[in-house]
């Protein structure tokens, strides 16, 4: 039975990653789903080899720069934020998925691209046999009254730290 909503946060890495499992676990169960990633603009690994999967519908919403939050978000990634909730929101609607993915919508939020009260609507308007999940740092307290099930990513040791860049085929 579909139908909970997930939170997946924290510092620690591995969010999108729990979400890209959770949706290969659930096709085995005949089960489609519908990815939009907020502030990623960037090749991923992942995401090229989720686009060959017919069960599964990857979109990004995000350019390839930084956003920064001691600088206030131009308006190009605002608008291609907004665009990605909307289109989500039309994925989630269209009877074509039974479980969403707002990959980094908590960050997004946290630098500014998405309003607190959007995320919350959006939560509102799903449907009960839609299983949500939303991914992302910094996830906002008021959030976690919404959700079903949260998972805090708890970063205790990582090779960054030894400054050791992300790398293909595991970072990105």
């Amino acid at each position: 039975m579909l139908g909970q909503i997930h939170l997946y946060t924290g510092n620690g890495k591995g969010k999108t990653t729990a979400a890209l499992g959770l949706a290969f676990r659930a096709a085995a169960y005949g089960y489609k789903t519908y990815i939009g990633q907020f502030m990623k603009g960037q090749v991923y690994g992942e995401i090229e080899m989720a686009r060959s999967l017919e069960w599964l519908t990857v979109e990004q919403f995000g350019s390839n720069t930084l956003v920064h939050v001691k600088h206030p978000p131009d308006q190009k990634n605002i608008c291609l934020a907004k665009e990605g909730l909307d289109k989500s929101m039309r994925a989630m609607h269209s009877g074509d998925y039974d479980i969403i993915v707002l990959d980094e919508i908590c960050v997004a939020h946290y630098y500014n691209l998405i309003e607190l009260s959007d995320i919350l609507e959006f939560i509102k308007q799903k449907p009960d046999n839609i299983e949500l999940i939303l991914t992302g740092r910094y996830a906002d307290k008021e959030i976690n009254d919404y959700v079903d099930l949260i998972t805090n990513m708890e970063e205790v040791k990582h090779y960054y730290n030894k400054g050791i860049e992300s790398r293909e085929g595991i970072e990105k």
